[in-house]
């Protein structure tokens, strides 16, 4: 795998370049800002891309717009956002399209080395991975919404796939069968008014609208 890094934070950028590499995957290019992320990419074409949400000049949402704007230029790019906390409009605009290949974990989830790279494979092979104090924040936020007609279990089966795990790493999660976990699944599609038709993409849909009603 072939990612470009856009992280103003130095120490953090060469520690992510080292651990990723000791991991088999390449770092490309690394950059500053978001003009540079837009020529990296461009030069190349890597198969995802680490983008911190805040990047120079202003601090405020410069990542996140560069990699939404890579999104539509290269249609179904492979992006992972790290930022320093839950920022819920941004976790909610990267799965928009909902195409897949998309990612928000916060910093501090890199110093879990095993979960950082299982989360950006996820991300690479189009899958979504979200960070679960993301998750925790947004389902404590009130509202009616499809979302509610969810049992707990049904809640706790969307919030693991929120996080990009697979039916048997929630199986394992909750102690219950594949059997079980595909039964829980299919429910949620069917409340959430998602048709067989979506294939492939009903997980990302399912995760889109539970951040969707709680945004």
């Amino acid at each position: 795998m072939r990612v470009v890094i856009a992280e103003d934070n130095v120490l953090l950028s060469a520690g992510l370049e080292l651990l990723l590499g000791s991991k088999g995957i390449e770092v490309v290019a690394t950059v500053t800002d978001a003009p540079g992320l837009m020529e990296a990419v461009a030069e190349h074409h890597p198969d995802a891309v680490i983008a911190d949400v805040r990047l120079p000049p202003t601090f405020r949402d410069e990542g996140i717009r560069a990699a939404l704007d890579l999104r539509q230029t290269y249609p179904g790019l492979p992006v992972l956002v790290l930022s320093q906390y839950v920022e819920k409009v941004y976790a909610r605009e990267l799965l928009a399209d909902g195409s897949g290949g998309v990612g928000y974990l916060l910093k501090d989830r890199v110093s879990r080395v095993s979960e950082f790279v299982d989360g950006l494979r996820r991300v690479a092979a189009g899958g979504t991975t979200m960070d679960p104090e993301v998750i925790a924040q947004l389902m404590a936020k009130g509202g009616a919404s499809a979302i509610d007609s969810l049992t707990d279990r049904e809640r706790e089966v969307l919030s693991l796939m929120a996080q990009g795990l697979d039916n048997g790493e929630i199986g394992k999660r909750l102690y219950v069968t594949d059997n079980a976990v595909h039964k829980h699944i299919g429910n949620i599609f069917t409340k959430l008014g998602l048709p067989v038709a979506d294939g492939g993409h009903r997980r990302v849909l399912a995760v889109l609208a539970f951040l969707n009603s709680r945004a």
